[in-house]
C-alpha cells in the first residue's frame, strides 16, 4: 500500500511539470530536446508547441539562431551523461546571447525518475505505468 502512494504522488509531480511545460509552450517558448521521439512522447503526452532539436547543428549555431526569435526557452535533454553535457553547454550559449533558459523541468523530472528512466523519449511509457499502477489512467494511454 505505501507503494502505491509513493507511485501516486510522483505522478502527480510529474503530471504538475508536464502541466508547467504545457503552459510556457502555451506562451510560445520554444522546448529544445535531442530527437524525434522525445518530441513524440511529449506530443502524446499533451504537450504541443514549438520543438527544437539540439542534435543536427553546431551548439553556438543553434543557440544563437534560437535566441534570436527572442522566445522563452525550455532545455529538456535527456538525464543522461550526454544530456547533462548538452545542457550545460547549451544554457551557457544561451546565457552569453543574453537568455536565461529554463532549467527546472529538466531538473525535477530527473530527480522524480531517475532510478526509473533516464531520456524523455521513456516519459510517456513511465507516465502511462504510473497511471496504471495507481488506477488513474485514461484511453488515450493505451493509444
Amino acid at each position: 500500500m505505501a507503494d502505491l502512494e509513493i507511485y501516486r504522488k510522483r505522478l502527480e509531480r510529474i503530471e504538475e511539470l508536464l502541466s508547467e511545460l504545457s503552459e510556457y509552450s502555451g506562451r510560445g517558448a520554444i522546448i529544445i530536446v535531442e530527437g524525434k521521439r522525445d518530441v513524440l512522447s511529449l506530443k502524446r503526452l499533451g504537450i504541443e508547441g514549438n520543438f527544437e532539436l539540439a542534435t543536427h547543428q553546431s551548439l553556438f549555431n543553434f543557440s544563437e539562431k534560437i535566441s534570436r526569435l527572442g522566445s522563452e526557452v525550455v532545455i529538456l535533454t535527456d538525464w543522461d551523461r550526454r544530456g547533462d553535457i548538452l545542457a550545460i553547454k547549451l544554457s551557457g550559449y544561451f546565457q552569453s546571447f543574453g537568455l536565461k533558459p529554463e532549467l527546472e523541468i529538466r531538473n525535477k523530472l530527473r530527480l522524480i525518475s531517475q532510478k526509473e528512466i533516464k531520456d524523455v523519449e521513456s516519459l510517456y511509457t513511465y507516465v502511462s505505468r504510473l497511471r496504471l499502477k495507481t488506477g488513474s489512467c485514461s484511453k488515450q494511454d493505451f493509444q
